[in-house]
């Protein structure tokens, strides 16, 4: 049993209320995957076979005792104490024989030294940890009807932009909201798929590689925001599903681009 009360940021003390509520409200920003460190720098490099059902109680909030009691002491040469960042080598059994499927782990600590998130490299392993709960006959999961949500892109990108600087900032606040959103309003997320757009303006091919951009960038700012990346997909429809508008011409005028974008 923790006991959380008193403050300190010293493992092995107990934990500030409000240094744990900090903690759980961070939501900082994911690492990116060239973060993680190589794996044939790791001090244990053999890695470990976790406990799942003990990696599934990992959340933000815990003291580095509270993640060593889970998952152990990080792999890596990083430090103890005074670190903000511990990783691990993990291997998750695919169930045929022997086999089994390397991942990376990062938990990050705020000041306080207290877990603000977990990350996986690759973002998929995110799965193995946490697979789809197995339901009782007698209980069948009633599936949910998608829901689906069409932001202009107008209102999200700068004309002929996709990347996340091209991103116009009420775009930006739109996307951030949605994300938070879906986190605070859905209890159990089975996937989210972003679909990205363009005018008939522009090639074939230069247009599914900009709607491929800017799916890619709205899913890279929606799992900043806490969304889990294994379950948020990125694709690209060009110019293939258009909204209709009573707009003629082929050229790229400003006229044109004001009655496909106004």
């Amino acid at each position: 049993m923790w006991v959380m009360q008193g403050c300190s940021s010293t493992p092995g003390a107990a934990i500030d209320k409000s240094s744990e509520a900090a903690a759980v409200a961070a939501n900082p920003k994911a690492p990116a995957q060239e973060d993680f460190p190589a794996l044939d720098s790791a001090k244990w490099k053999q890695g470990a076979f976790p406990n799942l059902e003990s990696l599934r109680k990992m959340a933000p909030g815990m003291g580095k005792d509270q993640v060593r009691e889970l998952i152990g002491w990080p792999h890596f040469s990083e430090g103890l104490w005074g670190v903000r960042e511990w990783n691990y080598i993990f291997h998750f059994r695919t169930g045929s024989k022997s086999d089994y499927v390397t991942c990376q782990y990062m938990v990050r600590f705020d000041e306080a030294q207290l877990v603000t998130g977990g990350w996986w490299k690759p973002s998929t392993c995110a799965s193995l940890a946490n697979p789809p709960a197995v339901m009782a006959a007698s209980a069948p999961l009633m599936p949910v009807p998608a829901q689906k949500l069409t932001l202009g892109a107008d209102g999200l990108f700068r004309f002929d932009g996709g990347r996340l600087d091209d991103l116009l900032p009420e775009g930006r606040t739109k996307i951030e909201k949605l994300a938070r959103d879906i986190r605070a309003n859905f209890r159990a997320l089975t996937a989210v798929r972003v679909v990205g757009h363009t005018d008939r303006l522009g090639t074939e091919a230069y247009n599914a590689a900009l709607s491929q951009r800017r799916a890619d960038t709205v899913r890279e700012l929606m799992v900043r925001q806490g969304l889990d990346g294994a379950k948020v997909t990125a694709l690209g429809r060009g110019d293939k599903e258009p909204v209709t508008k009573d707009c003629h011409g082929a050229n790229a005028n400003p006229a044109l681009i004001q009655c496909l974008h106004g």
